[in-house]
C-alpha cells in the first residue's frame, strides 16, 4: 500500500553499506512511493528502489507507465551527485522490458565527472538479474536554484528592454 501522498516523504539522512550517514542534498521533497526510495548514497553512487503500486498502472494487465520508472532512474542519478543545485539537461535511455504492478525495480546509479559543473550518470534498472532499463543522464550543477536564476534573467531582460 503506498504511503499518503501528502506526507513530505523524503528521507534526509541515508545509511550507505559502510554504516556512514549521508546526507542527501537534493531532492529532498520528492515523494517515494511515486519515485522510489534510497537504499543506498555514497559519494558518486546511489541505489533507488521502485516498489510499483496500482496508482502507476495503465491498464488491466498491471503494466507500469514509464514515466515512473523513468522518474526513479532520474531521482537516483540525482541523487549520485548529490548536490543541492542539480539540474537533469539531458538524457538517453533505453527501457529494455516491461514493469508491472508489484514488481521492485532497483535502480543503481554512477556519477562520472566531465567537467567542473557537468556530470554523466550511468544508471540500470533491474528486477531480480533482469535490465528493464539503462540510462545516460546528463546533468548540471548550477550556483543556485534555476528558478532563481531564471527569475534574475528575466528581471535584466525586462530592465534593459525598459532603457
Amino acid at each position: 500500500m503506498p504511503e499518503n501522498p501528502e506526507e513530505n516523504s523524503t528521507e534526509e539522512l541515508v545509511q550507505d553499506n559502510d554504516d556512514d550517514i549521508v546526507s542527501l542534498k537534493t531532492h529532498t521533497k520528492i515523494k517515494k512511493y511515486l519515485s522510489g526510495e534510497i537504499d543506498t548514497l555514497k559519494e558518486n553512487y546511489a541505489k533507488v528502489r521502485l516498489n510499483c503500486t496500482n496508482e502507476m498502472s495503465v491498464d488491466e494487465m498491471g503494466l507500469v507507465h514509464g514515466g515512473f520508472t523513468f522518474s526513479a532512474a532520474d531521482f537516483a542519478a540525482m541523487a549520485a551527485v548529490n548536490e543541492p543545485y542539480v539540474v537533469l539537461i539531458g538524457s538517453n535511455n533505453k527501457f529494455l522490458a516491461p514493469v508491472k504492478v508489484g514488481d521492485t525495480v532497483i535502480f543503481e546509479a554512477h556519477a562520472r565527472f566531465e567537467e567542473a559543473r557537468k556530470r554523466e550518470v550511468d544508471v540500470v534498472g533491474s528486477i531480480n538479474d533482469i535490465k528493464v532499463f539503462e540510462g545516460t543522464f546528463t546533468a548540471v550543477i548550477l550556483p543556485e536554484h534555476i528558478l532563481k536564476l531564471k527569475l534574475k534573467r528575466s528581471k535584466k531582460v525586462k530592465k534593459s528592454q525598459d532603457s
